[in-house]
């Protein structure tokens, strides 16, 4: 298994599935979803590596807003796609941080 995260293919991968998510609004993009997965990139790799992403979701809320870039989705609209990169790294990643199988 790796221990890393390809950036460019977990963009990709994104990009390629947003508009399918369970979440996606039509009326966003992908310059709106964008934002959200690399903010889940940035904290699990850089912060918050191997906790769930429920322990760290008021945090996570919290910093939204300072680094949402130009993307119009509001924490509450975000919080998914945040959460879907999260267990897309926690897939990934050797373990399974949060016990959920995924």
């Amino acid at each position: 298994m790796q221990s890393t995260i390809n950036q460019n293919e977990y963009n990709r991968h994104f990009e390629e599935r947003f508009q399918k998510a369970p979440y996606y609004q039509q009326d966003k993009d992908w310059n709106d979803y964008r934002p959200a997965y690399q903010y889940g990139y940035d904290q699990y790799t850089s912060r918050y590596k191997g906790r769930k992403f429920d322990e760290v979701e008021n945090d996570l809320e919290r910093g939204w807003e300072s680094t949402k870039a130009n993307s119009r989705l509001a924490w509450n609209e975000a919080k998914e796609a945040v959460r879907d990169g999260w267990h897309y790294i926690e897939r990934a990643l050797p373990g399974d941080a949060d016990g959920d199988g995924r």
